[in-house]
């Protein structure tokens, strides 16, 4: 055995892969979404998991679920978007202690112009990836993040 190349298993190298592929799809992401719409992909993904939820909005702690954050993480994440109008706070008539973060009209708007080009751009990095692998590689991914049909 080669002590200096400690053995790595199949599992760790795909660990490792998408580990680099996830900072490549970032980086890329982050700056084309910031140059044309003044967004991170981090608040692209927030805006895309409101929209997609019930009414346009989710409790913070499932937000949070969704982006594999903590609920602090999510709430520091909110807040300057807060500010530029793209979501805001709703509290639950029911119960004064919930509170949800909702996805305006302008959030909306900006979200479908940024979809645009979160596609394009999701395109260009996986043009060399066979679509036909395309859902197998998705369901591997949704396994690892624990993702099921009420929180994709």
């Amino acid at each position: 055995m080669d002590e200096t190349n400690p053995p790595v298993s199949a599992s760790l190298e795909f660990a490792l892969r998408l580990a680099r592929a996830q900072a490549t799809l970032v980086r890329r992401l982050d700056q084309v979404l910031g140059g044309y719409h003044g967004i991170s992909f981090s608040d692209f993904m927030l805006l895309h998991y409101l929209h997609r939820a019930p009414g346009g909005r989710l409790r913070r702690v499932d937000l949070a679920e969704r982006q594999g954050l903590t609920a602090s993480g999510v709430t520091r994440t909110l807040l300057p978007l807060e500010k530029i109008g793209l979501v805001e706070r709703q509290q639950d008539p029911r119960d004064a202690r919930v509170a949800y973060a909702a996805i305006t009209d302008t959030g909306r708007e900006l979200l479908l112009n940024a979809t645009t080009v979160a596609n394009q751009i999701s395109k260009d990095l996986l043009r060399n990836c066979p679509p036909s692998q395309f859902d197998a590689l998705s369901n591997a991914l949704a396994l690892i993040a624990g993702m099921n049909a009420s929180n994709s």
